[in-house]
């Protein structure tokens, strides 16, 4: 819950890049080290809709370093084009003019009249502006007639939906209910049996407000009522400081304990409510002592919060090359719809891309930055629409490298680097067949999506490399002699372009199988151990749930378990949160260095770890890297100063929490300071840290929370800096939904989480959310159709990038005591024939083996490791109906789930029953 919608990036083509391995560059440009900000200047040509009475702020979200290159537009806003062209043969010199437009107008001219163009490329850059408005809550009561209602608004427009519902006088916990019927508004659509989602409406056209009323009846023994509020556009929850909201009817279940009533009028001092009056029931002439409990009514409620939407705004940079038939020089014509840009620029003579100053002649309005680069200010076009300059390049320079300033604070990049345009002829192709280039690549993708194996180029750089490297394999007509070392290499190189190709054309949905090149050696040589996949046959045990603290020493009980996690065939163990926490359950981090937890000490906590490697088993330490608790207030009051071994200040947190930090690079987490990674200090501190933890205590990978808050990339450095054998991240937002009813395509929400997968270089998985939702429909509503996407491929994240998709049935969030998103009752082993038969890394929840699931799990965790299936394991739907799902894995395994009949045709191969239980059974081949 809680997640806002972000900006896209991509990964431009190899060619393209400035990402790539290369020696340290003597020139650095300054702008890496500036942060972003609100540009008004960008929207001046956009179509936009204002909407009264809201501001726009400052994006919080945006890279603190730069605007991002997209290539999905989110809003078709303009254009900002930049090309090279040839110089003609007439001799030719910039002059600057006092007149713009004529100034522009010549520049084209003497472009058009050049030879022909040999590259042209667009870039989309993408910003993201942020608007504010508020969430009100009311409780009053009806013209003083006795009828309470509650009502929730909010004043920005979006297609929005209160998830509610109630917690009773005498519960215990934070479990919810679901309202009595009288109480749930028209429209409303229940969820599971504990919560209700309702939407909000405008009471008239003219007002800005979109809004719900719920009655109310002051005789009912409901203490509070909860709820959440979700943006269905963008898929977005709205919490309160990253829980929910609630509020109280009567006093009650403030910090889910009883609270005593007084004798006056006071104000209820819980999350979010400040100015609730409320009024006692009981005698007021009755002693303290004679008062055991009371339930104040409320006496009304009044109350706002702000509230930010981000909007996405597109424009784009195109770059086009012409060269000189008699000079042999180029020129590079830029235009944009941006009304003031300074380019600052320079060229490479190699692939290692260090910044020059080429010789002149300059572009008029040019101004040596630094004696390392140019500063050029285009000039105003024509129309007024955008600006434009012309550059002259000689001949023999490998490229053109720039940025676009906008002020002294934003600078537009691309994916964080500097834009690179290549000028040698031996790189770039005639501009016709460059245009067929991308077309010919996109399709590529789709074309490994439904043909496995194919060797359709993504580009005609990476596909000379894919078959240099499979020609290494097929060289030997045996390809059994080769060596496993050889075989694991080659694979991961062919998964590294393709995550390479799938970056540039993932606006095109694409589902490459990464994987499906060489899968005829997989059984015989696993792939290359990595970050983001392990060896590939990992099965992981969450070996904790939400109450394990209360023990104070489940580090010792775990051990205790070990031999038998060992003998069930788990290969990784996932550990919670060895840190001090404000939360025991150690998901509010203090003093990082201090691991004396309600779990256990530090000692525990080594004897435990020794244990498992013992036996041979992986352990993933928990690592909250998005936010941390603060030891001190700072001057103003905030508790953003921190203590321990890492005493940062408020340099280390964001801005958007009154840090002095940059921008926010994600999501926010509201309940503590959210840390600035993109500030060196604290990068640098944080992998200091976590080199210790592998050091001390032995980790061999991570797990790591609340990912939504910050850059992917610096997921990536924190890899780099500690080699894990396996990580995996917690990117956790909402499913698509039209009126409470589950999207059948989810494209869209996995492909958010392919996103950042993809910002991390693929050096850690993620939790795939997208096929647990999926399971929950289908499952829950006997839809079993949900369980193949539209191109008969399984629907989640393991239906696009298996090998980074780790697969799950519940956790301590989802399940537990919590309970925020519990899998549908008695048919959680459904969902472990699913997730132990397919492809991607499957993790199965402590709570689940040690209970009357266990000889059932037992089982399919000594099938799946008799049968070698593996996170990269092909799958063929062969059923996907209303009451059954079915498919073969492997060629060797056939799975089938629902009430419905399956069975697998006998032919070639003959299918025997292994396992079966509650609406699931299982074959293999003979």
């Amino acid at each position: 819950l809680g997640t806002h919608s972000h900006t896209q990036k991509i990964s431009l083509p190899s060619f393209l890049r400035t990402d790539r391995s290369f020696p340290s560059l003597p020139f650095r440009s300054p702008h890496t080290a500036m942060s972003s900000v609100a540009v008004e200047p960008l929207l001046r040509y956009h179509r936009r809709t204002e909407v009264s009475g809201l501001r726009k702020v400052a994006n919080p979200c945006c890279s603190s370093s730069s605007l991002n290159c997209s290539r999905q537009k989110l809003f078709h806003r303009g254009k900002c084009k930049l090309r090279v062209r040839r110089r003609s043969t007439a001799p030719f010199v910039i002059r600057a003019s006092s007149s713009s437009s004529s100034s522009s107008t010549a520049l084209a001219e003497t472009f058009e009249s050049s030879g022909d163009v040999f590259f042209r490329h667009s870039f989309p850059v993408t910003q993201t502006e942020t608007v504010e408005g508020k969430i009100f809550v009311r409780v009053d009561q009806e013209n003083g007639k006795g009828n309470w209602h509650l009502t929730v608004g909010c004043s920005l427009p979006g297609k929005w939906i209160l998830h509610w519902g109630v917690s009773y006088v005498n519960d215990i916990g934070s479990e919810w209910d679901q309202p009595p019927k009288h109480m749930r508004p028209s429209g409303s659509m229940p969820v599971k049996n504990y919560a209700i989602e309702t939407p909000l409406k405008k009471p008239s056209g003219d007002d800005p407000f979109y809004e719900v009323k719920i009655d109310i009846d002051p005789k009912s023994a409901i203490a509070a009522i909860n709820f959440v509020l979700k943006d269905e556009e963008t898929g977005a929850w709205y919490q309160h400081k990253g829980r929910d909201f609630k509020v109280p009817l009567v006093d009650y279940l403030l910090e889910d304990g009883t609270v005593f009533g007084s004798n006056s009028f006071v104000i209820w001092p819980g999350p979010f409510f400040s100015n609730i009056l409320l009024k006692p029931e009981t005698d007021s002439t009755l002693e303290p002592d004679d008062v055991k409990r009371e339930d104040r009514k409320v006496e009304g409620i009044y109350e706002e919060q702000p509230i930010t939407k981000h909007i996405a705004i597109e424009n784009s940079v195109t770059v086009s090359v012409r060269k000189c038939p008699e000079t042999s020089k180029n020129l590079l014509y830029l235009e944009t719809d941006l009304p003031e840009v300074v380019v600052h620029w320079g060229v490479c003579r190699d692939d290692a891309k260090n910044w020059e100053t080429p010789p002149g002649p300059h572009p008029p309005e040019t101004v040596i930055f630094k004696e390392k680069a140019l500063r050029t200010l285009l000039q105003p076009k024509e129309d007024g629409r955008g600006c434009s300059g012309l550059f002259t390049l000689e001949e023999g320079l490998a490229g053109f490298l720039f940025v676009l300033k906008l002020n002294d604070n934003t600078w537009l990049k691309c994916k964080g680097n500097d834009f690179y345009v290549p000028l040698s002829n031996s790189s770039i192709l005639h501009s016709e067949s460059g245009q067929e280039h991308f077309k010919d690549a996109a399709a590529s993708v789709k074309a490994l999506d439904q043909n496995q194996g194919s060797d359709t180029a993504f580009t005609n750089e990476i596909i000379k490399e894919i078959r240099n490297l499979v020609s290494g394999i097929s060289s030997d007509n045996s390809r059994k002699v080769k060596t496993k070392e050889a075989q694991e290499s080659i694979l991961q190189e062919i998964e590294k372009l393709a995550a390479e190709a799938y970056s540039i054309f993932r606006s095109s949905i694409p589902t490459f199988k990464e994987e499906v090149v060489l899968e005829e050696e997989l059984e015989q040589a696993p792939p290359k151990k990595s970050s983001g996949t392990g060896s590939g046959y990992e099965i992981v045990l969450q070996g904790f749930n939400w109450e394990s603290h209360k023990s104070g020493r489940w580090y010792m009980e775990l051990k205790e378990k070990a031999e038998d996690i060992a003998s069930l065939g788990f290969t990784v163990v996932w550990l919670p949160p060895p840190t001090e926490s404000v939360s025991p359950e150690g998901y509010m981090p203090k003093d990082l260095y201090n691991l004396n937890s309600r779990y256990g000490n530090i000692y525990e906590l080594k004897e435990l770890v020794g244990k498992l490697h013992e036996l041979g088993i992986k352990v993933l330490g928990d690592a909250v890297l998005n936010h941390r608790c603060a030891q001190y207030q700072n001057q103003n009051g905030i508790w953003n100063i921190f203590g321990g071994r890492l005493n940062w200040d408020d340099r280390a947190v964001v801005s958007f929490i009154q840090g002095r930090g940059n921008k926010s690079s994600g999501d926010n987490f509201h309940a503590a300071p959210n840390i600035d990674h993109s500030q060196d200090f604290v990068r640098k501190d944080i992998k200091g840290w976590m080199r210790w933890l592998r050091e001390e205590i032995g980790y061999d990978g991570w797990r790591l929370d609340f990912v939504r808050g910050f850059w992917g990339g610096y997921v990536k450095d924190y890899m780099d800096a500690t080699s894990p054998y396996f990580a995996v991240g917690e990117y956790w937002d909402s499913l698509s939904y039209t009126y409470g009813e589950m999207d059948h395509n989810q494209d869209a929400h996995r492909q958010r989480i392919i996103d950042w997968i993809n910002a991390t270089s693929g050096s850690a998985g993620a939790f795939d959310v997208t096929t647990k939702g999926v399971l929950h429909a289908a499952l829950e509503r006997c839809e079993y159709w949900r369980l193949a996407d539209e191109k008969g491929k399984p629907p989640g994240v393991v239906g696009w990038w298996p090998s980074r998709a780790v697969t799950f049935v519940e956790n301590h969030d989802t399940g537990s005591t919590q309970g925020h998103w519990r899998f549908p009752g008695g048919k959680e082993m459904q969902g472990y024939a699913y997730i132990l038969t397919h492809p991607g890394t499957p993790a199965v929840f402590f709570d689940h083996v040690y209970s009357n699931y266990r000889s059932e799990i037992a089982a399919l965790l000594a099938f799946r490791n008799r049968h070698k299936l593996h996170c990269r394991s092909i799958v063929q739907i062969s059923k996907a109906a209303r009451d059954v799902y079915a498919a073969i894995i492997d060629e060797k395994v056939a799975v089938k789930i629902g009430p419905g009949h399956f069975e697998p045709p006998n032919g070639p191969r003959k299918w025997s029953p292994a396992l079966e239980g509650r609406d699931y059974k299982i074959w293999e081949s003979s």
